[in-house]
């Protein structure tokens, strides 16, 4: 595929120091009765994206323990492969995760040589070519694909200039800039609802509470009920794997695996085609069905953000009383988070038809409930809005990646802005002294 440059393998680097390798640190270094609620993250191979960090589900050690894994903390720059049946994928340790600790089923690769960009190996490592290789090495007469030094040091990196490969992680990393920052204003977006749900009917300073009469410590007209008081609770179904004609089509099919990535869920690991849905317990739930996953990761909750039908691992949930998700939704979602915060009893460690009896719901009437939806729903639909673009945004940098990384696509005459992220340090300070001293003047 880099046929117009030449290659290093990774072990020539780490023979003249110029890379080195270290594996995760062994059972008896860290234990899981070392791990604490709250202290320097640990990277497990969960926690392993295709290029990023994954930090939805991580796990902490003390700060104590992280100096006796001294070997194994993180570096800007650092690439970190998972060693078990995640292969393909990387993670390249950026500013906000300086100082974490690898954890035990990863690898480190460490490149200590200028003629390097990071960012451009790490867009390599993100090619098609390479994880289809990764993967037939490491899958080679195992079960599960296996990682290890040896398969890491055989990898050959493309090498043009540095120039070259700064214009090139540049451009690609500009669309990287662009989808982190839609992630962090859908952030922001997802909290506000469920903030104003938590002022509303948590706290009771819902619109017009100072005057509203109150008996039993609750507004009067609002209930106490239950998630199983008002959604309809359907289940799901999976077409057979045997056959063939009943995947790869255009429907997508959400599971478990596919909860992690906040309120909406627009693209689903796997799709099924009509003949598959036709052949499977599940129907086609519409845009905006609230799905919860019962098995696995269990309690999370999403919106479907278009069509998709469903797997036996999950539940639909239908309110019953509006038809709008939102005022639902947000309240399944504080409720659940609330429970698995405190509940010792397993009651998320399987969730069945009966746990919807003990999830507590408020309804407040409604008229509240729609004030609500007006107010919330414009904010869940512009979350979903911002994932549409994101989702085509790495569409348009996953058809350039190839493309540029094979140097069938130049560069060299280009006239490349670099994005934030790419800045030297001195070149963001001078720019930062520079909004500065604009705002004084302008004051």
């Amino acid at each position: 595929m880099t046929e117009l440059w030449p290659r290093i393998s990774v072990g020539s680097l780490a023979k003249v120091g110029e890379a080195s390798l270290q594996t995760g640190p062994f059972g008896t270094q860290l234990s899981a009765a070392e791990y604490v609620a709250k202290g320097i993250p640990v990277i497990n191979v969960r926690n392993v994206g295709f290029g990023e960090i994954r930090d939805d589900d991580l796990e902490y050690v003390s700060e104590g323990k992280a100096e006796q894994l001294h070997h194994h903390v993180l570096q800007v720059g650092d690439i970190v492969f998972g060693r078990k049946g995640a292969v393909e994928r990387h993670a390249l340790i950026g500013a906000g995760q300086d100082g974490w600790v690898q954890g035990s089923d990863c690898l480190r690769l460490r490149l200590n040589c200028p003629r390097f960009n990071v960012r451009f190996v790490s867009f390599y490592l993100r090619t098609k070519a390479h994880q289809d290789w990764m993967q037939a090495l490491c899958s080679f007469g195992a079960t599960m694909s296996s990682l290890n030094q040896d398969i890491v040091n055989r990898i050959q990196l493309p090498c043009p200039p540095r120039p070259v490969q700064d214009r090139i992680a540049a451009v690609l990393a500009a669309y990287d800039d662009l989808i982190a920052n839609n992630h962090r204003r859908i952030a922001l977006l997802e909290s506000m609802a469920e903030e104003i749900y938590r002022e509303w009917f948590v706290r009771m300073r819902f619109p017009g509470y100072a005057t509203a009469a109150h008996e039993r410590g609750m507004p009067l007209g609002w209930q106490a009920s239950t998630a199983a008081a008002m959604v309809h609770v359907q289940g799901g179904g999976t077409p057979s794997t045997e056959v063939s004609q009943y995947w790869g089509g255009e429907i997508p099919f959400f599971s478990p695996k596919d909860s992690h990535d906040g309120a909406y869920c627009l693209e689903t690991e796997q799709r099924i085609t009509e003949l598959g849905l036709e052949n499977c317990a599940s129907r086609l739930f519409p845009k905006n069905t609230i799905f919860i996953t019962a098995r696995g990761t269990v309690g999370n909750l999403v919106l479907a953000g278009e069509p998709m039908a469903m797997n036996q691992s999950c539940y639909a949930l239908v309110p019953k009383i509006d038809k709008k998700p939102y005022f639902i939704f947000t309240g399944l979602k504080c409720a659940v988070d609330v429970i698995k915060g405190v509940s010792n009893s397993g009651v998320f460690d399987n969730v069945v038809m009966d746990t919807f009896k003990i999830i507590p719901l408020i309804n407040p009437g409604d008229a509240l409930r729609d004030r609500y939806s007006e107010v919330a729903g414009p904010i869940y639909e512009q979350s979903l809005m911002l994932r549409r673009s994101n989702m085509h945004l790495r569409a348009t940098r996953d058809a350039l990646l190839p493309r540029l990384i094979s140097g069938k696509l130049r560069v060299d005459a280009l006239d490349i802005k670099f994005p934030p992220s790419m800045q030297p340090p001195a070149e963001k300070m001078a720019q930062s002294a520079i909004i500065k001293q604009g705002l004084v003047h302008s004051g």
